[in-house]
């Protein structure tokens, strides 16, 4: 019985659009070769990574602004309590200090807001649709907007803002902490104090008589409180757990 050999197809040529660039002669532009969706999807994973890597790094250092603000109030309490003859200055050098750490850690909130922003993005409209195997993202411009961002990066929020969050989860507590032991200084040193009028006048600073400066930490504790509040009403961030702690939303 004759054999009967199966002729093998020829291949086709490849067109010069469906070519790889990085083949040598080849004279396809880089947009021109297409895009395939495991290349599309192992990109954004790359670029997922990164930017979880930022906001990581940016995050870990808001720690330690907040650490040296309550480690230099500790100092100064101590220094201001250690004898009756300590000015109770020391503590309001102690509330300059611990305002210039809040101005550091408020600049850095505001770069970890532009990488947690992006990452949250990418979680939102590219995760969470894989995830459910609904393959729509809630936000259908997103990759424009990321785009745009990596492009013109901006702050998403600005720096009072940045100040009021801060300042409604950390430094506030610290300023009380402050403010208590100003109070309480100049009420027991060098002696005890018998009056309001007397806790006032002890407060002078050389030239400048008790009274200016109450009125100037009243009015430094009112911007805090004001800023501090004002946080908590204008800054409402859906895409984070402030708020939400008892949500319960994993039951047993």
């Amino acid at each position: 019985m004759p054999r009967v050999t199966r002729e093998e197809p020829l291949e086709e040529p490849q067109p010069t659009s469906q070519r790889d660039p990085t083949d040598a002669g080849s004279t396809t532009a880089f947009e021109d070769y297409p895009l395939t969706r495991s290349e599309y999807i192992a990109a954004l994973v790359h670029f997922y990574r990164g930017e979880l890597s930022r906001a990581d790094h940016w995050r870990a250092r808001l720690d330690p602004t907040t650490n040296w603000a309550i480690v230099t109030t500790g100092a100064m309490l101590s220094i201001a309590f250690s004898s009756q003859e300590h000015s109770h200055v020391t503590l309001l050098l102690a509330l300059i200090l611990v305002t210039i750490f809040l101005g550091f850690e408020s600049r850095r909130f505001r770069y970890f807001d532009v990488w947690r922003s992006r990452v949250r993005m990418i979680e939102e409209n590219f995760w969470i649709p894989m995830i459910r195997r609904s393959l729509v993202s809630p936000r259908a411009d997103w990759r424009e907007f990321v785009a745009e961002d990596l492009d013109r990066p901006t702050f998403k929020i600005s720096s009072v803002e940045a100040i009021g969050i801060r300042l409604r989860y950390n430094y506030v507590w610290i300023y009380f902490a402050i403010l208590a032991a100003w109070v309480a200084k100049l009420h027991i040193h060098p002696t005890q104090a018998d009056s309001f009028a007397e806790v006032v006048d002890r407060m002078e600073i050389g030239p400048i008589p008790g009274p200016v400066v109450l009125a100037g930490v009243l009015i430094l504790y009112a911007g805090a409180i004001t800023l501090a509040i004002r946080a908590g009403h204008t800054r409402i961030a859906v895409d984070e757990v402030r708020g939400l702690e008892t949500s319960g939303s994993w039951k047993t």
